[in-house]
């Protein structure tokens, strides 16, 4: 079972694709070289027996018709043009059949056909002249078909035909031959190009194992903190990108860290505030019911602090989980910022801050009207709750829209944002002024949620602010959610 898993994580590397690549372009190559030569020597052989038989029979054929073999019956001469004949068949292995023109045979080396009668297709075509050659790569042999006519003939009378059949066996043991060569180099060629494959993957690829335990030391805790294989441009590449993602999880890790040590932090104030304050009640048995009675509001006060961060905590995970599974629906936008500001008047009543919406014009988008509730709800509560405490504080609300996105802004006359804190204003419980957070009930996560409900609707939110003078933020939000 080990050995056959460890046979399948071999074929599936990328060294048994590198060599199975290797093998293919340089054995497909060898084997279409080799059955292209093979091809190429045979048509090439068979092509040169060809011109050396038709060359032969050319002579023959002359010879047979300048001497009137066929009329003259056996006498020397004719005798010694069936020695020449006789001999074309034992070097060429082949046959040879004379015809005349009645189309019978008039001489067969093989005797089979004497006097017999041949009308083919090929004779006939030979007696108008043609020489027909035609090669049977199957059977392996050569037919030639020439006519017989005297070259000092000005008519050029053909007086007979000449068949020869000529075996093409020797070229093919040839051919089978360097077959068996070719297939001996390609296998002594295929072996070593494996072994040297083998040798130099094993080289190129050693930066890939260096990256692997790299990444193994760094994993286990006892490696470097960034990864360095400087090899190849590709690994540099590779380290380079491996080593900022380890960066962004090093940021990350701190981050949840920090967030952990916010939340259990956060948390515990109030609950030590109870305690401190429960303390006192029970050192106290004798104490006046007034006493009592301002402990108790203390206590209920901190209980809703207490509340409110669980709650914040609860809107940041519930956005977390479910940053893909927005509840969209198609919303008045000018008739929820009416709705928002009137649940909101009341607060900046108790402020004495002017609360005041503008809407240029009508607006209707696709959002998820409870998340972005919560998003506008805490620009504008932050908006009233931060401000100026003369009376004289105003909170701006302005709504406008184009063809494509709708835009929110708040303003305010508030107490403003510290510039090198404006980069830090959307992480969770970061606070600006912590003691005056405390003091209105602020809990660092508003802005958190604020921002990731508007990124879920992939919108973008900016914020410029001057220390003492105001602050002004800037929503915008695509009219058409874009899933």
């Amino acid at each position: 079972m080990q050995k056959s898993k460890r046979f399948l994580q071999f074929i599936k590397s990328l060294k048994f694709r590198l060599i199975l690549l290797i093998l293919i372009i340089a054995i497909a190559p060898s084997l279409i070289l080799s059955v292209g030569i093979l091809n190429s020597y045979e048509s090439r052989a068979v092509s040169i027996r060809e011109s050396e038989i038709l060359s032969q029979a050319k002579i023959l054929a002359n010879q047979i018709a300048t001497s009137e073999y066929m009329s003259l019956g056996n006498n020397l001469e004719s005798s010694t043009i069936q020695a020449q004949i006789d001999m074309l068949t034992t070097i060429y292995d082949g046959r040879v059949i004379v015809v005349d023109n009645n189309f019978r045979v008039y001489h067969d080396t093989y005797n089979l056909d004497d006097h017999k009668m041949i009308i083919a297709e090929e004779v006939i075509r030979s007696f108008k002249g043609e020489d027909i050659i035609h090669y049977d790569s199957e059977n392996h042999y050569i037919e030639m078909t020439i006519p017989i006519s005297d070259p000092n003939d000005k008519n050029s009378t053909i007086i007979g035909v000449m068949l020869i059949s000529v075996s093409t066996d020797n070229i093919m043991i040839n051919q089978a031959y360097l077959r068996q060569i070719a297939t001996i180099i390609v296998v002594v060629v295929g072996i070593a190009i494996v072994f040297f494959a083998i040798l130099i993957l094993l080289y190129l690829l050693k930066p890939l194992a260096k990256i692997s335990d790299g990444i193994a030391a760094i994993k286990d805790g006892y490696g470097e903190d960034c990864l360095q294989v400087n090899d190849y441009s590709e690994t540099i590449q590779i380290c380079e990108r491996f080593n900022q993602m380890l960066g962004r999880m090093k940021i990350m890790d701190d981050s949840r860290q920090e967030f952990v040590s916010n939340v259990s932090h956060e948390l515990k104030t109030p609950l030590t505030s109870m305690k401190v304050l429960a303390d006192s009640i029970n050192s106290m048995p004798d104490a006046p019911k007034e006493l009592y009675q301002e402990f108790m509001e203390d206590i209920t006060n901190e209980i809703e602090r207490e509340t409110k961060i669980i709650n914040d905590l609860l809107s940041l995970v519930k956005m977390d989980k479910s940053a893909a599974d927005l509840n969209v629906s198609t919303v008045n936008v000018n008739e929820l910022l009416e709705q928002i500001l009137k649940r909101l008047q009341p607060i900046a009543d108790k402020q004495k801050v002017e609360l005041v919406l503008e809407s240029f014009r009508p607006v209707t988008a696709e959002v998820d009207e409870v998340k972005i509730t919560l998003a506008i709800t805490n620009l504008v509560e932050n908006a009233i709750k931060y401000n100026r405490n003369d009376g004289e504080g105003w909170v701006h609300v302005s709504l406008n829209a184009d063809h494509q996105y709708f835009y929110l802004k708040v303003e305010d006359s508030g107490i403003g944002i510290p510039e090198e804190s404006l980069d830090h204003i959307y992480e969770r419980f970061y606070r600006v002024d912590k003691s005056h957070s405390r003091e209105i009930g602020g809990t660092g996560l508003g802005l958190a949620i604020t921002r990731n409900s508007i990124l879920m609707h992939r919108g973008a939110i900016k914020v410029h602010s001057v220390l003492g003078e105001g602050t002004t933020f800037d929503v915008r939000i695509p009219l058409n959610y874009i899933a």
